[in-house]
């Protein structure tokens, strides 16, 4: 088997990015007749037309469709290989990059991050966005340029991850609180009103599931969406909250914060980007700054 000339990976990439052949000729600075032996070419070496006439312009097939992401990101990925290492100059480095989390990320790790970032590249700008959902195709389309979050089977693929710190859930109620005047045993916690932090809606999580082997049952007052909602409430009420410790340190200042009376599985957050930054030198420096900023805190 004769082994293809790659070549055409960037004469299809254009060829449907523009579907047009003339357009594509001149992207490639190519004549029209060029093009259209090209595109012979590809139709010969895939097996499929991948563009065909409708109307006085050209359609993709499902091929071409399946094959546009793809072929992409291999062009992408092939040109940041063969580009020429640079020096990065972070004193001359003027970039803007989104970043989405969850809050309490920021709360509890932006003034570090923004503070070192200010010193190392002063031209440089975070745009934070709330993580609403577990989505890859912002990453995928660079609406945004790595997020944080744990990774699990709903993961892009594709993406690299990056773990960043491993966290813990404690329980949390307001300062004076009668839970806090003694043990704090599964049989009192049970007994106490609380709070569920669920995006999902759901029900029930494995603080109940591990109350049930225990024979207990915990009453759920509340169900909300988000930590800092969580804790807005269980600081103004005799409500109790369980929520991560390290992601929430900032959020639950002046309040008790308590170890679980029942086992609960720790969780690993990670930083998410698109392989197509891995080679990007401004993107590579924010990661290990990210990184080191994560390692450095301690839960408070």
């Amino acid at each position: 088997m004769s082994t293809p000339d790659l070549n055409l990976l960037v004469t299809l990439n254009v060829l449907l990015a523009e579907g047009s052949v003339a357009r594509a000729a001149r992207r490639l600075r190519l004549s029209p007749s060029a093009m259209s032996r090209q595109l012979a070419r590809l139709r010969e070496t895939t097996g499929d037309p991948l563009l065909v006439r409708a109307g006085r312009g050209l359609v993709p097939t499902p091929r071409a469709l399946e094959l546009r992401e793809s072929i992409g990101r291999l062009v992408q990925e092939a040109e940041a290989a063969l580009r020429p290492a640079e020096t990065l100059n972070l004193k001359q480095l003027a970039r803007t990059f989104t970043i989405r989390t969850r809050e309490g990320f920021v709360e509890n790790f932006g003034p570090a991050l923004i503070a070192r970032i200010a010193e190392q590249a002063p031209g440089v700008r975070l745009n934070f966005t709330q993580k609403l959902d577990k989505d890859s195709t912002p990453l995928r389309d660079g609406t945004i340029d790595m997020e944080t979050g744990v990774v699990g089977d709903d993961t892009g693929p594709e993406l690299r991850t990056q773990p960043l710190f491993r966290d813990r859930f404690i329980g949390v109620a307001r300062n004076g609180h009668p839970l806090g005047a003694d043990v704090i045993t599964p049989e009192r916690y049970a007994a106490g009103q609380h709070i569920l932090v669920s995006r999902r809606g759901l029900q029930k999580g494995q603080i109940d599931e591990a109350l049930e082997e225990l024979g207990l049952e915990r009453q759920i007052a509340t169900i909300v969406g988000s930590f800092s909602a969580a804790l807005a409430l269980a600081r103004a009420s005799d409500l109790i909250v369980s929520v991560p410790e390290r992601y929430t340190g900032n959020l639950r200042l002046d309040m008790h914060s308590f170890a679980l009376p029942v086992p609960t599985s720790d969780v690993m957050i990670s930083l998410l980007w698109h392989p197509r930054m891995d080679a990007d030198s401004p993107h590579r420096w924010l990661r290990g700054c990210i990184r080191d900023i994560c390692a450095e805190r301690r839960a408070g």
